[in-house]
């Protein structure tokens, strides 16, 4: 069979479909007519638009060659048939014999029987597949690439005018839903607290493509090939430390270049532009299929490399607009959108104008996620499909107390937010006039409040909440924004810091925590199936004494002269806790043969994050100076549930007889060998949970800096000895939960909450 665009190429047939579209009479006239464009073009029997309904049907709007009468009445339930196969997979398919594939759906009302070659192509929309384009023809054959790209091309220049309004115009059509523009509300994980309302800002935000269709295709390569040459130049200047890149470190820059010099890759962008297109509109055809290629990719490796791809297609059409140069100035109340966000990308962006953070990837452990609480902006993340539902510009509200995000919200959803931003700033008000107000319950019980902290931003967060000391320093953070391992000396800078800013007040820290979500891009580490029970915390640092034996040096340099505090994270036997210490012991045989100046005191502790230590505590604490409780790893592994994963995150109560009985374990276990013990974990900054911490038996707890006033206050306001015996009683339900409960007992007591 002759092809119809061998000779002419795809770019007199957009032409065609471009002008059809804009003439006058029905829309479904049009997009009759284009259809029959296509199908002469391209020699086929058959050509059909599907479009997908907001239901997720799949619906055949327009044909030439099937029956008229099945426009408007074909419809396929998702992943159903041929057409759901191709939006589901969201690349081509390409059958000389459809009937034989196991996903055909025969349908009668088409009149398809005669018809034996198929080929289809999903129109892809911001990487989601938001209908399909298919030709078929009598001969059983396979159609070839030159085809398949054509179609492909075609396919991207229908989404793009589907998306403006351009294919449905139709009253019935209505809850087609390719180009998001009314409001909407999405349920996501909180990872930071508090609330937000501004602008939406795309984080490296790709250069919106103005033309698709190229009039010169010569002169289109040669835009293409001298933005190539300048991204690989850029990358260059990168690895050779003549420019910066915000977060990225040399391996991942290393991977650009790779990426940016691949040859399949390339020469997809030259084929594109040659067929007709746009060099920017060749990128982002380009970047559609790649995202919706690797978007459902099980293997954490391919999606991390779904974001070098999106990262190196933004850069490109940087450097065709000219705009690689030019620094990004936030509005004045930027709402940061992302996929996925390193650390020190946030830490670049003005804090002053940045207001809050939406994630569609991450978890309330990842690197982001920390960095954005530390720094007091709210951050919801897990927000599926947020970049493709969202442009430069639009209103947003997060809502990083009930982990939700507003797009494009309503003025009476806007007034909400108001007046609840207005009692949020009340209470922090109220909050800082206790400052300096000693935590002491109404009968007579001393409650040490301090804060966790990672940053040397953190520190400045102890004097404006009155924190008593610092129950977690997460030494981690520092390697994290780091582009290289820290030496000794920057180390041992951080330490004294942390230290003299303390001012005498206590500082607990905390050894690398490192492994499960938290790897450090220029350290080789292997991908594990269950990374959260791998190769992570002390066990790293046991298995790399070299690495922890550094980090304890730069902890006893520090502290010459001064009490210090250090605490092991994730110990799950007490021969790690004693391989652990023997560390800190070396350590300080190492300074004190040098002539250094040794710290005051000494406290070594453990943290207790696996269940594994409550049957053994006899055993440990007598070995302890102190032990902390890591709340968040201990319901994680008491309930066998991720909390990165928002199916899990809710679906287990920590006020459960379960785990309160835990704790309760833990709390009697210290009192009666006079181990002291903190609880340094999310629960502890939350006053409802304090309230329970308290009633257990717990004098310390360590929480995010935000989390003091509302502690405090409750504290204030609270009869720990009638809430011991309230709370004794839960302990004995049969109940999943027992939160209701506890609010009411609460209330009762008159608690401030």
């Amino acid at each position: 069979m002759e092809r119809g665009l061998a000779a002419r190429g795809p770019r007199s047939l957009l032409r065609q479909i471009r002008e059809v579209m804009a003439g006058g009479g029905p829309a479904q006239g049009r997009l009759d007519m284009v259809v029959r464009i296509i199908a002469v073009s391209m020699v086929a029997e058959v050509c059909s638009i599907y479009l997908r309904r907001a239901s997720g049907d799949m619906e055949l709007f327009a044909t030439e060659g099937l029956s008229k009468e099945a426009v408007h009445v074909t419809r396929m339930k998702p992943g159903e048939g041929l057409v759901g196969e191709i939006v589901r997979l969201g690349r081509p398919l390409n059958l000389s014999e459809a009937t034989l594939h196991p996903a055909f759906s025969y349908r009668p009302e088409t009149g398809e029987d005669p018809f034996h070659a198929f080929l289809g192509v999903p129109l892809l929309r911001g990487g989601r597949s938001v209908g399909a384009l298919v030709v078929q023809n009598r001969t059983a054959r396979i159609y070839g690439d030159e085809e398949v790209d054509d179609l492909q091309t075609i396919a991207m220049v229908l989404s793009e005018m589907a998306a403006a309004g351009e294919l449905v115009e139709l009253e019935e059509l209505k809850d087609i839903e390719l180009s998001p523009h009314k409001p909407e509300r999405l349920k996501g994980v909180r990872f930071a607290e508090g609330l937000a309302f501004g602008a939406a800002v795309l984080h490296e935000a790709p250069v919106a493509p103005e033309k698709l269709l190229a009039e010169d295709p010569v002169q289109e390569e040669a835009r293409l090939q001298t933005a190539l040459k300048g991204l690989r130049q850029q990358i260059d200047e990168m690895l050779e430390g003549q420019n910066t890149l915000v977060g990225a470190s040399h391996e991942v820059l290393e991977t650009y270049r790779l990426f940016a010099n691949d040859r399949g890759w390339i020469r997809g962008l030259e084929e594109a532009v040659r067929s007709g297109l746009t060099a920017e509109a060749a990128v982002e055809r380009a970047r559609w299929e790649h995202r919706a290629r690797l978007k459902e990719a099980r293997d954490p490796y391919l999606r991390e490399r779904l974001h070098d791809l999106e990262d190196l297609a933004d850069r490109l059409l940087r450097h065709l607009s000219g705009a690689h140069h030019a620094k990004r100035i936030l509005p004045e109340n930027a709402i940061l959108v992302a996929r996925n966000l390193g650390p020190a990308d946030l830490l670049e962006y003005d804090r002053d104008r940045l207001k809050g953070l939406l994630l569609e990837e991450g978890s309330a452990a990842s690197h982001a996620s920390i960095v954005a609480k530390a720094l007091g902006i709210p951050c919801v993340g897990r927000l599926e499909g947020l970049r493709d539902r969202l442009s430069e510009g639009d209103a947003v509200i997060v809502d990083a107390e009930l982990g939700e995000a507003f797009l494009r919200p309503r003025a009476d959803v806007i007034e909400a937010f108001r007046s609840r931003a207005a009692m949020r700033d009340q209470r922090r008000a109220e909050f800082a006039k206790l400052r300096d107000t000693p935590a002491f319950t109404k009968d007579g019980c001393k409650i040490t409040l301090m804060m966790n902290a990672g940053l040397a931003v953190d520190l400045d967060n102890m004097v404006e909440t009155g924190a008593e000391g610092i129950g977690l320093f997460r030494t981690e953070f520092q390697f994290m924004v780091a582009e290289e391992l820290p030496r000794l000396s920057a180390q041992t800078a951080l330490y004294a810091r942390v230290l003299e800013v303390a001012d005498g007040r206590p500082v607990l820290f905390r050894t690398l925590d490192l492994g499960g979500d938290k790897i450090l891009p220029y350290m080789e580490a292997e991908r594990e199936d269950n990374p959260a029970l791998g190769w992570r915390a002390v066990r790293m640092g046991l298995d790399r004494p070299a690495l922890l034996r550094l980090q304890l040096r730069a902890l006893v340099s520090a502290a010459q002269g001064r009490d210090l505090s250090v605490m092991f994270p994730l110990v799950a036997t007490v021969d790690e806790f004693r391989q652990a210490r023997a560390f800190v012991d070396q350590e300080l045989a190492w300074a004190a043969k040098r002539g250094r100046t040794p710290p005051t005191s000494i406290r070594v502790g453990a943290m207790i994050e696996a269940p594994s230590l409550l049957w053994h505590l006899d055993a440990l604490l007598p070995m302890t100076d102190f032990v902390s409780v890591g709340t968040n790893d201990l319901m994680q592994y008491l309930f066998a549930a991720d909390r990165g994963n928002p199916r899990m995150a809710e679906r287990y109560d920590p006020l459960s007889p379960p785990a309160l009985r835990a704790l309760k374990t833990i709390c009697d276990g210290c009192a009666d060998t006079g181990t002291p013990v903190s609880v340094c974990g999310e629960l502890a900054g939350r006053p409802l949970e304090a309230f329970v911490l308290i009633a257990l038996g717990f004098e310390r707890l360590s929480m995010p800096p935000q989390g003091i006033g509302p502690v405090k206050r409750m504290v204030l306001s609270l009869d720990r000895e009638a809430a011991k015996r309230g709370v004794a009683a839960c302990l004995r339900s049969p109940a999943g939960s027992v939160r209701q409960e506890i609010e009411t007992l609460a209330r009762k007591l008159n608690v401030a909450l």
